[in-house]
């Protein structure tokens, strides 16, 4: 199955309407999900805010927001990527990223910036627990039992009494369980000290990678560290993360491009040319099993998604390399990736809250 995701991003706009627009428009063509980037190292709205705008407003597309968990509660966090995955009923995802410059430290001043290493590390940690917080609460918890006055089942909640090495959480949650069990947690592994955290946290691995040997080689690393952290490496979806300029339409990619494969610049892999040779570019990767599918960053957001939707996806449907509709509700369902059991009621453990 090839699997199709966009950014939503748009620098300097504010207004809800626009990225709307964007997410209903990769929705109309099937995509996974989209995601809208944040960081504290530059001003912008807050993504996750902007996409639980915009949940009541679509119905299908996976909608994956920015968090990071450097300077930011744990316990807060995943309470706040819980809620979107209630408000989408199912569709809520969560990038996984950190902040790791001076600047950004002093916006909190809490502490100093600390090194890639350990703030991934760090990240990891924050991913655990999370889990272990939308496990805290059992499927049928809360069951609003009206003549006893009795919201929640107190059998069914969970103490997670996690320690990090900076943090520690106690829980249970403040939210109920999530409809997907677990939100699909997202992790750019481009970077070697992500890698580690995205082979044994993330559901969806992006990489950013300029030849379908690097993806490859990519591919086959994260999925090997999946195994050896006890995972099936088959629980792991692995995007290239490319930028794409459709400005030049119809025409043949520039050398470098197309079929050749995209171009290393200081933002990315980029590929310019015409919505054809993307598909035969996406094609080709994915049927050589280079990679599960891509996450595509329009260079200019509203003409190139229209351009890759109705030219590039289209394609691909004609083909029937691509979906022409949602087989399911939830962003787990769109990517193949089963609902996780609760890891407390799996295993029986109770800790009275």
């Amino acid at each position: 199955m090839l699997h199709l995701s966009a950014a939503v991003d748009q620098p300097s706009a504010y207004d809800a309407a626009s990225y709307l627009t964007l997410a209903r428009l990769a929705e109309r063509g099937g995509l996974d999900f989209v995601t809208l980037e944040d960081s504290f190292a530059r001003p912008g709205p807050d993504a996750l805010a902007v996409l639980a705008r915009l949940a009541p407003a679509t119905s299908r597309i996976g909608l994956v927001p920015t968090v990071t968990t450097t300077h930011t509660e744990p316990f807060h966090v995943q309470a706040a990527v819980a809620t979107l995955d209630w408000v989408s009923r199912g569709r809520a995802g969560w990038r996984i990223d950190v902040s790791t410059t001076e600047d950004e430290a002093r916006l909190f001043g809490r502490r100093q910036a600390a090194p890639a290493d350990a703030l991934w590390q760090e990240a990891g940690e924050v991913a655990d627990v999370a889990a272990k917080l939308w496990d805290s609460w059992e499927d049928d918890a809360e069951i609003r039992d009206v003549p006893t006055g009795r919201f929640i089942d107190r059998d069914k909640l969970r103490h997670v009494d996690f320690r990090g090495t900076s943090f520690s959480v106690k829980g249970p949650s403040i939210v109920p369980r999530p409809p997907q069990g677990h939100p699909v947690r997202v992790v750019d592994a481009t970077d070697g000290p992500a890698r580690r955290t995205a082979a044994r946290y993330a559901d969806v691995a992006l990489v950013r990678a300029a030849s379908a040997q690097q993806a490859a080689a990519v591919r086959d690393q994260l999925r090997s560290m999946a195994a050896d952290f006890g995972r099936h490496p088959d629980q792991l979806r692995v995007l290239a993360g490319l930028l794409v300029d459709l400005g030049d339409g119809e025409h043949a990619a520039e050398p470098g491009h197309g079929g050749g494969g995209p171009r290393q610049t200081p933002q990315g892999p980029l590929y310019r040319g015409g919505p054809v040779d993307l598909a035969e570019l996406i094609a080709t990767w994915h049927g050589e099993g280079v990679v599960d599918g891509f996450h595509l960053t329009p260079v200019e957001p509203l003409r190139d998604l229209e351009r890759l939707v109705n030219g590039t996806v289209a394609l691909l449907q004609h083909r029937g390399l691509f979906r022409t509709f949602y087989p399911g509700s939830s962003l787990r369902e769109h990517l193949g990736l089963a609902r996780p059991a609760n890891q407390y009621a799996t295993t029986g453990e109770r800790h009275e809250p």
